[in-house]
This record gives C-alpha cells, structure tokens and sequence, in this order.
C-alpha cells in the first residue's frame, strides 16, 4: 500500500491490512492476519523505485502474532529499498514489538535515517486509546533505539482529554528516553464505533505545543491541527 504526499515522500504500508490490536482511535481492521508475504520487500522497493519516491516513510499494522512482531520483514524492506534506491532516504514507524528489544535491535542493525514509534496520547488515557500497549514499553522502545544511533522520533494526538501539564510530561518522558522530533496533531474520529473527539484544540495552542518542545530540545516540532506523523517527514531526516 502506497500514499503519495507529493515533493517525493510516499508512505507505505507493510505487513497486511489486518492489525492484531484494537486501538480506540485507529480505523485498520481488527482480526488475526492470515499471510505473511516475504516478497513484500521487494514489491515495496520496486514501488518506490517506480514512483520516484526521494523519502518513503514506512509503517506497518502490529503483528502480535509473530514472534519478532515481523521485524524481519521489516529489516528486509529497508535493505530491499536501500539496494534498490541507493538515494531514498527512509523514515520507518514501527510498533513496539510487544518490548521484544531483540526485534528493535533488528532495525537499528539496518539503519534507516529515521525510526518512529509513536506515543499516541498520554498515560492516562492509555487503556482506552491503546488498550494492548504500555507508556513505559513505548518509551523503553525510543530509548533503545537512541542507544543505537538513531535519529528517533514520536507523535501524539490532541483532543482526546489531555490537559497541557500531561502534554508537557509526554514531551519531558520522550526528551529523557532521547527522542528528536516530536508530532502533534488534532484527532479525528475515523467512525462512529471509534473514540469521540473531546476537545477542537484551537490553532494557537498547537502553536504553543510547538515553542514549549523547541525549548526542551527537540531537533523539530510538528504541531498544528492537520499534522499526521508523516508531515513534513522528509524534513526530519537531517
């Protein structure tokens, strides 16, 4: 699956259409996946190529199933589009890999420019926003990768009951475990069956969102109310 963002960044989704998990804000099918296609790599190299993509960000559904959370395929993508596309640079958002480091170490060994894993809300609102994931495991995946050399980066979204003071925390906790560039952006109910938005956050405060985490030294701050984790991606490279 690819997504076109213009001036040569594309998103790609690998590993299937059917995710493990049942987050409260995501619209991915929820079920148990039934294919693992070890060509997908290629195929993903091949599009990326065909399109003439200079920056690909890449993500994946949670493969909770798979004992590696499907960081081979994952590696194998980076090293399929990197052989392929000597020049593309490459953002990776992965899953948490259930806290299985031995899969994170997968992706720091293949080095691309930028990994991402994404915090999506506060501690608070874990349980119903992320209901199978943990805060700690999320930011013990951050750090991991730091320790390796990676330029990290994570996201949230706004308007789901946050106050300011638990925003503020998600930024120190993500400075602490090492994380680059931060994105914050306004959640949008997908469907009815999902979680309702409980706050409009208004333009000005995204703006102060964004000079608050320059000050606690995040490389960039992406915030404002249409911002995804893709914004401006090929950006957060150097």
């Amino acid at each position: 699956m690819g997504e076109c963002w213009g001036a040569g960044t594309a998103t790609f989704m690998i590993l299937g259409n059917i995710c493990t998990r049942s987050c409260g804000f995501c619209a991915v099918y929820t079920g148990m996946p039934t294919e693992l296609d070890w060509d997908e790599p290629n195929r993903v190299a091949a599009a990326i190529q065909l399109m003439g993509v200079k920056h690909a960000v890449i993500t994946s559904v949670n493969r909770d199933e798979l004992k590696d959370g499907g960081a081979a395929i994952w590696a194998a993508t980076v090293k399929a589009v990197r052989e392929l596309n000597p020049a593309t640079t490459m953002e990776t958002l992965i899953p948490d890999f259930k806290g299985n480091m031995e899969s994170v170490d997968m992706m720091i060994a293949v080095k691309p420019e930028v990994v991402s894993h994404n915090m999506e809300t506060i501690p608070r609102l874990y349980r119903k926003v992320r209901p199978q994931a943990k805060y700690e495991r999320s930011l013990a995946v951050i750090r991991r990768l730091k320790e390796g050399g990676i330029r990290t980066k994570s996201g949230i979204m706004a308007g789901l009951g946050e106050t300011k003071e638990e925003v503020y925390q998600v930024m120190d906790d993500l400075r602490e475990a090492g994380c680059d560039v931060m994105t914050i952006g306004q959640y949008l109910q997908p469907t009815r069956n999902h979680l309702e938005v409980a706050e409009w956050v208004h333009p000005d405060i995204f703006k102060h969102y964004e000079e608050v985490g320059l000050s606690k030294g995040f490389k960039y701050i992406e915030s404002a109310p249409l911002v995804r984790s893709s914004y401006h991606a090929e950006k957060h490279v150097n």
